[in-house]
């Protein structure tokens, strides 16, 4: 068979049966392959190749298995490395197929159609790992070994480079087995002993979940709830653990309850914010719980380091708990008044309070959010009720500008029988607003806020409120959102007010395709005393 045979052979034998792609001379093999599987794979083409990584971020993360793109190399690669670059932040299961110039060419510096300057350490420093495949024969190894990457320790994007003509070169193949169990590390019983007696000595011991909690929320309410311990989800942590449970927290109660804490328990997070800017001291024991033993100790050494999958690791935690855990008091009362003074200050950011608590209302408990970089999204990254794993979805630290539209369009291909709810600013929603046409020709069924002030909104309040009034460069010129949906065949709705948001929300989930609300406002609070919060403990604390 040839390369490009060899490779979608064994993406499908490995599970991937949706590919995001855009086609070019030097994948062709790659695309009759595609052709000639059929039913086997289904492939969803976009209209720019960030579209393409973008979509299969949003595949990966909604279900927390793996999405993967093919794109030509050279411009079309580097297209795709915001894309990939948050794919590496969020831990995300992402692999990128990228076509490759003659081999024979490689590193010459010919000036070939599409050749770049080294691009596969590029794609290395942007994934956990990547090869070039050197020949047909080789490709069911290398994307065996691809998909492995991805599930054993710290998931995160990977990478595979196939030239054109390895991609078009036939010779016999011998197609593999897909691997379906991949190892983890053991539980250390000293180390569980060690964390057990901590916590369960604690007087006010504090939880935090983050994107590694995710597959263990059954275990991560049990130990919550054996030390009565608020948990606070960082914002890829959201879903972790139910709003409606009482010990369920956001970042603002932590940082107010950081400074009183005399132990905490970090669950697959970096815990990079209240390590670096709430502070520290010795009177505040740290027990980690992360798979990546480099994550541990990356701002401070902790007091118990547990290197393993966060399920085995609470699992065994809540076994030897039991014998080391004081006697505590339910903190229900305590803890929901927490949550309604808190609440009671967010009250004051309008409108984006009132939009959200509507979105809210409209999406159910399994509807999953896409959160773009926009005013009524940094609120929701701390007043949004979420209520299931997976159904907040965020950049992470790599605030990608623009991200929502394709991230929002892979996300529904991957939970169909789900709502998809994006918001977004006018800003961002121009980086991708072309994805429209794919979601139209594909009938992708996603509702898509647009929440419009004719500016980056953000840059805009920095620029008036921190640098007297310069203002430069954030104030924009947008075409009308319900006439561009309408000329892509989408659905296009206006909404003036939380009110009428409601109603088009109901229209947009009632119909087939895509939906886009143009819902214009004026210049909002900032909410950034929410998120960047001070110092409260260790040397420089003020209070």
């Amino acid at each position: 068979m040839t390369g490009g045979q060899a490779v979608v052979k064994s993406l499908i034998g490995n599970g991937i049966t949706t590919l995001f792609a855009l086609p070019g001379v030097q994948n062709d093999p790659l695309f009759i392959a595609l052709y000639d599987a059929g039913a086997a794979v289904r492939v969803i083409h976009s209209r720019h190749e960030q579209g393409a990584a973008y979509m299969a971020l949003g595949y990966a993360a909604a279900t927390g298995g793996m999405g993967a793109y093919a794109v030509v190399p050279g411009p079309g690669f580097l297209n795709t490395t915001a894309a990939l670059s948050t794919a590496y932040a969020t831990n995300s299961k992402v692999l990128c197929v990228t076509g490759q110039i003659t081999s024979s060419a490689v590193g010459r510096g010919y000036g070939l159609l599409h050749e770049i300057p080294d691009q596969m350490r590029v794609l290395r420093s942007l994934t956990k790992w990547a090869e070039s495949i050197p020949s047909p024969a080789t490709a069911p190894g290398l994307v065996a070994e691809a998909i492995r990457q991805m599930y054993t320790g710290r998931p995160r994007p990977v990478g595979l480079e196939m030239a054109m003509d390895i991609m078009a070169r036939e010779e016999d193949v011998q197609l593999l087995p897909p691997e379906t169990e991949f190892a983890r590390p053991p539980v250390n019983g000293d180390a569980i002993r060690e964390a057990a007696k901590i916590l369960g000595q604690a007087q006010s011991p504090l939880i935090f979940a983050g994107g590694g909690a995710m597959d263990a929320v059954e275990e991560l309410a049990g130990i919550a709830e054996m030390l009565q311990a608020p948990v606070i989800t960082t914002r890829s942590g959201r879903g972790a653990m139910s709003s409606r449970h009482y010990l369920s927290h956001t970042m603002p109660v932590g940082h107010q309850l950081w400074a009183g804490a005399d132990a905490v328990l970090a669950i697959g997070t970096r815990l990079q914010i209240p390590q670096m800017n709430w502070g520290l001291d010795g009177g505040l024991k740290m027990v980690r719980v992360d798979i990546d033993p480099e994550e541990h100790d990356r701002v401070a050494p902790p007091a118990v380091s547990i290197v393993a999958d966060c399920r085995d690791a609470l699992r065994a935690l809540i076994d030897e708990l039991g014998a080391h855990n004081r006697k505590r008091s339910n903190r229900e009362e305590e803890l929901t008044a927490l949550r309604q003074a808190k609440e009671a200050e967010f009250a004051s950011l309008e409108p984006q309070m009132s939009y959200l608590k509507v979105i809210r209302e409209e999406l159910p408990d399994d509807g999953i959010f896409v959160d773009e970089l926009t005013q009524i999204g940094y609120v929701s990254r701390f007043a949004l009720p979420v209520y299931q794993p997976r159904t907040f979805l965020s950049t992470g630290y790599q605030g990608t500008l623009g991200w929502g539209v394709a991230t929002a369009l892979g996300v529904k291909l991957a939970q169909p029988g789900k709502p998809v709810l994006l918001i977004s600013g006018d800003g961002g929603f121009m980086f991708n607003a072309q994805e429209l046409a794919t979601a139209v020709q594909h009938q992708i069924g996603v509702v898509m806020l647009v929440f419009n002030d004719d500016a980056y909104g953000n840059v805009l309040r920095m620029q008036k409120e921190l640098y007297d009034n310069r203002v430069i460069a954030s104030q924009l010129h947008n075409p009308d959102f319900v006439k561009l949906a309408d000329a892509f065949g989408a659905q296009g709705l206006r909404a003036n007010s939380p009110q009428e948001l409601r109603d088009a929300i109901r229209q947009g989930f009632a119909a087939k395709g895509p939906t886009v609300i143009d819902v214009p406002v004026g210049e909002m609070p900032a909410p950034w005393h929410n998120i960047v919060m001070p110092q409260v403990r260790g040397k420089g604390a003020k209070g």
